[in-house]
């Protein structure tokens, strides 16, 4: 089942697929892996339309295979939306697969989709989710740090202000631009719900200008 599921998405991507953008798309993304021409949006309806109806294995196990054996790095991110699959949401057991993808991945595609599933997981297990982003946030892999980072993208009313700062605060002092902007982007979109907590918060901590521009950027 999970090889079919497998084959059946790697031949739709093919059937969608423009060769004349894959080039560009590479060069964008500064990537190794080739592409085969897909738009983003499509490689994910690929991925959906082939797996409705499937159970949590087949998603996880054909996930795993899509991602271990890409050639196209569309591939990968057919992997990335069957995790998004409703069978899957807010399921724990995804958490190894997104560590995976994202210390393999090492790119801002990666981490700021896969940041969506651990969102989900904020919502179904609160409490074990902020202990595992406490602990990522403190990481020595800038990548894991940046999707703890952004982990509670999406949740507007739902952000945990508590949990935000203490994802934030290990990396304050990091020069890397993507975890500075991991920083700006994760407090902008809460300046959506909460406006006053985020001036307050930039008003009380050493922000760099980069992390500040982006966070009151619609203030």
């Amino acid at each position: 089942m999970t090889d079919d599921l497998s084959a059946r998405i790697r031949e739709g991507l093919r059937q969608v697929a423009d060769p004349q953008r894959g080039p560009a798309q590479q060069a964008y993304m500064k990537s190794v892996m080739p592409f085969l021409g897909v738009r983003v949006p499509d490689a994910r309806g690929v991925a959906k339309r082939e797996a409705a109806g499937m159970d949590a294995a087949t998603l996880r196990s054909a996930s795993l295979e899509l991602w271990n054996e890409a050639a196209f790095r569309e591939e990968r991110y057919a992997a990335m939306a069957l995790l998004g699959m409703r069978a899957l949401r807010g399921d724990e057991s995804l958490i190894p697969i997104v560590e995976h993808m994202v210390r393999t991945g090492r790119w801002w595609d990666i981490t700021d989709e896969l940041a969506h599933r651990l969102a989900d997981l904020h919502d179904a297990r609160p409490t074990e989710t902020a202990a595992l982003v406490r602990r990522w946030a403190c990481d020595d892999d800038l990548w894991i740090r940046r999707v703890a980072i952004l982990s509670q993208l999406g949740r507007r009313g739902h952000v945990d202000p508590v949990v935000l700062a203490e994802t934030i605060g290990p990396n304050l002092g990091d020069s890397e631009f993507f975890i500075r902007k991991a920083i700006g982007w994760a407090l902008r979109e809460y300046a959506r719900v909460a406006p006053d907590w985020v001036r307050m918060y930039a008003d009380e901590h050493a922000l760099s200008p980069l992390s500040r521009r982006e966070a009151l950027k619609h203030l």
